[in-house]
C-alpha cells in the first residue's frame, strides 16, 4: 500500500493483525521461516474475509529450544517486548485501535515476551485493543479429527500441511522424514540443546497434506475474521 492508501483505509479501518514468526530449524523438509509464512498466509486469507490491515510479518523471534540447529537465529525476550510496544505505539499513533498479535511460533517464552510488550500499551493508549493469538491453539481447537498425529506440534503434520498449502514450492517432499519426538532434562537446563532435539520435528511430517493444509489455513483466517469483528465492538476497559 502506499502512504495515501493506507490514509484513505484507515478512515474506515482501524483494525490490524500483525503476523509474528521465527527463523528456526524445521526438520530436512521445511524452511526456517515456516513459522512466519503460516501466520502471514493466514492473516492474508482472513482480509479476505473481513475488511482489516495485515501488517508485514516480523520474521525473527525468540527461539530457545532449537538454538544450535544450523539457521536458527533467535532475539532476545527484551528485543520482542520493545519490538512490540513500539510498532503498536507507532500504528496507535497512526490512528490503528485494534491489534491482533498473530504469532505462528509456538514458544511460551515469545507469547510471554508479546503479551509483556502488549501489556505496556494498554496502560499507555487508553482507545487500543489488543488480542494475543498462537496459531498452534487455534488449529488444536478447531482440527478434530483432521489431525491423526497425537501430539504432533513442530514441523510435523499440522505444519508440513499448511506449508503444502501455502508455499508448495518450499516443501523438499524428497526429504520428509518419519515421525519423531524430542527428548528433556526438564527440569534442568542444558547448553547443548541439540542433543536432546536432533530432528527438531515433533510430529509425523508423512502423514500431511495439501489438503489438510487448506482446511487448517481456512479454519485460521475464520477465527481471525471472528476476532476482528469482535475487537471491533468491544469496549475497551
Amino acid at each position: 500500500m502506499t502512504t495515501a492508501e493506507v490514509e484513505a483505509a484507515l478512515a474506515k479501518c482501524q483494525s490490524v493483525i500483525i503476523p509474528f514468526g521465527v527463523m528456526e530449524a524445521h526438520g530436512p523438509h521445511l524452511p526456517l521461516s515456516t513459522d512466519t509464512i503460516q501466520a502471514y498466509d493466514a492473516a492474508k486469507r482472513a482480509a479476505g474475509l473481513t475488511r482489516v490491515f495485515v501488517a508485514p510479518p516480523i520474521p525473527y523471534g525468540y527461539c530457545r529450544s532449537l538454538a544450535g540447529h544450523p539457521g536458527t537465529i533467535s532475539v532476545s525476550a527484551e528485543t520482542m517486548r520493545r519490538l512490540t510496544a513500539d510498532i503498536l505505539r507507532s500504528m496507535y499513533a497512526q490512528g490503528f485501535r485494534n491489534f491482533i498479535l498473530y504469532c505462528g511460533h509456538a514458544s511460551s517464552l515469545q507469547m510471554a515476551a508479546l503479551e509483556e510488550g502488549a501489556d505496556g500499551i494498554l496502560a499507555e493508549c487508553e482507545e487500543a485493543n489488543v488480542a494475543i493469538v498462537l496459531e498452534y491453539d487455534v488449529l488444536l481447537k478447531r482440527a478434530g479429527k483432521l489431525i491423526e498425529t497425537p501430539g504432533d506440534m513442530h514441523a510435523g503434520e499440522i505444519e508440513t500441511s499448511r506449508i503444502m498449502a501455502a508455499r508448495p514450492e518450499l516443501v523438499r517432499q524428497e526429504n520428509l522424514p518419519e515421525a519423531s519426538g524430542r527428548e528433556s532434562a526438564r527440569p534442568i537446563l542444558v547448553r547443548d540443546l541439540r542433543r536432546y532435539w536432533p530432528t527438531s520435528v515433533l510430529g509425523s511430517p508423512r502423514k500431511a497434506s495439501a489438503e489438510k493444509g487448506e482446511q487448517l489455513a481456512q479454519f485460521a483466517a475464520e477465527y481471525l475474521a471472528e476476532l476482528v469483528k469482535k475487537l471491533e465492538a468491544f469496549n475497551p476497559h
